[in-house]
């Protein structure tokens, strides 16, 4: 944790020196409260003749996060987040999570603060525990003919609505209760704008105790030209390398959009005789239209070649490159994913997508009704179905989950969140 505490000394130390004016004129300090009540359905696992039911699994996580900005100057930011969580839930949920496959959070950091406060790291955990989490800490330099990022930030790619293959290094799933600010990694971030809505980005993100095989670095172009928006990228990520291209554009009032990626597996590991994944094509397409001054929806088409179109080998994709290390959680190859979003009244907003696997078929239904209860606090109400065959207990020859299509694995979830900022 010594780096970080370093660098907030600095951010402290050329606040003093490059400061000017009052410090009230450039601090600013706001973030919210969130109060998460959420209840997990877990699916039958059926035997033959008979089934065994699942218990369902309460959580309640509140969670406090104060962002911090200071304009040291007029080329020199220097911003920081933290946010503490009290969670009271179920005990089985603070050691493994209900859903088939996961994504690292905490990889792209050189170090980081413990995440649980209470009890300790090595403690056993009850029904009770606070987290904290450091998501942000960067100097910001802007310059006439280039931006630098140095620190912990939010760095994402990607026009696509609902899964973005360039997005590799900390996305998120489409069952997210709370997606409103990215999740931060170490970085250095280099940006230089090349005309009108046109850029070269390039950076490297590091892991742990910068150890290449954990560490990310890339190149990005993005050009605007015949009213379409157009990037293309290299990114170096955990020793695989991924190519991706991303067109956004409208036509006729309808947003269009075409996000890609191909990824070289274990393409750039040291070791030359070192193991090698499979390499693999995913892809987003889709387009959305506004009807009106209530009414928003769009469809989007995915593919996922690291997917299967049996459900049988699901359980064996989990030790593949594209979910170990490329953030990869689906398990299909083939997704549709409709999405509606209607205004009841100026104050009441409904949403619902729908995530479809083609190949099973299942699907996992979200819906959201959210209440602009008064200035800057929302009450909302939601919850994800999963439709699609159980899975089953049987004897291969020990006792195992037989998995007979993806959504139908997930648990329901039904949750409220209450939403204050200040």
């Amino acid at each position: 944790m010594k780096i970080i505490y370093k660098a907030m000394i600095i951010g402290i130390f050329l606040s003093i020196v490059f400061g000017n004016g009052r410090a009230s004129d450039f601090i600013s300090i706001n973030g919210y409260y969130k109060s998460f009540f959420v209840v997990y359905d877990q699916p039958e696992y059926k035997l033959p003749g008979d089934s065994i039911v699942n218990p369902e699994m309460g959580a309640v996580n509140n969670r406090v996060r104060l962002d911090f900005s200071y304009d040291i100057r007029e080329s020199l930011n220097f911003k920081a987040a933290y946010s503490i969580a009290l969670r009271i839930q179920d005990n089985a949920l603070f050691y493994s999570d209900p859903l088939l496959a996961d994504i690292d959070r905490s990889g792209y950091r050189v170090v980081d603060l413990d995440s649980r406060l209470y009890p300790c790291e090595n403690d056993t955990v009850g029904s009770f525990a606070i987290f904290q989490n450091l998501d942000r800490l960067y100097l910001g330099i802007t310059a006439a003919d280039f931006d630098i990022y140095i620190g912990r930030q939010a760095i994402a790619w990607g026009s696509a609505r609902v899964i973005n293959p360039t997005d590799v290094l900390v996305p998120y799933r489409f069952e997210e209760l709370d997606t409103e600010e990215r999740i931060g990694v170490d970085a250095v971030r280099v940006r230089v704008p090349l005309g009108s809505l046109s850029e070269f980005d390039a950076g490297a993100v590091f892991g742990e105790d910068f150890k290449y095989g954990s560490s990310a670095g890339f190149l990005r172009g993005k050009f605007y030209t015949y009213k379409a928006d157009i990037s293309a990228m290299l990114i170096g990520f955990r020793e695989n390398l991924l190519a991706g291209f991303d067109l956004a554009t409208s036509w006729k009032g309808a947003g269009l959009w075409l996000e890609s990626a191909y990824v070289w597996a274990g393409v750039l590991k040291e070791e030359s005789d070192a193991g090698k994944g499979d390499d693999y094509l995913r892809a987003s397409l889709g387009c959305d239209y506004s009807f009106g001054d209530k009414t928003y929806g769009f469809i989007e088409y995915s593919y996922n070649q690291a997917g299967s179109g049996n459900s049988s080998d699901y359980a064996n994709l989990l030790e593949e490159t594209a979910y170990t290390d490329g953030a990869v959680y689906l398990l299909g190859e083939h997704y549709l994913i409709p999405g509606l979003s209607y205004q009841i009244t100026p104050l009441l907003i409904y949403n619902g997508q729908l995530l479809a696997n083609l190949n099973d078929p299942s699907t996992y239904f979200y819906s959201l009704l959210e209440y602009n209860f008064t200035d800057n606090v929302y009450l909302s109400a939601g919850a994800f179905i999963g439709i699609g065959k159980k899975p089953e207990l049987v004897f291969q020859p020990a006792l195992s989950a037989k998995l007979n299509s993806e959504f139908g694995t997930y648990p329901d979830i039904y949750f409220t969140s209450f939403n204050i900022y200040f």
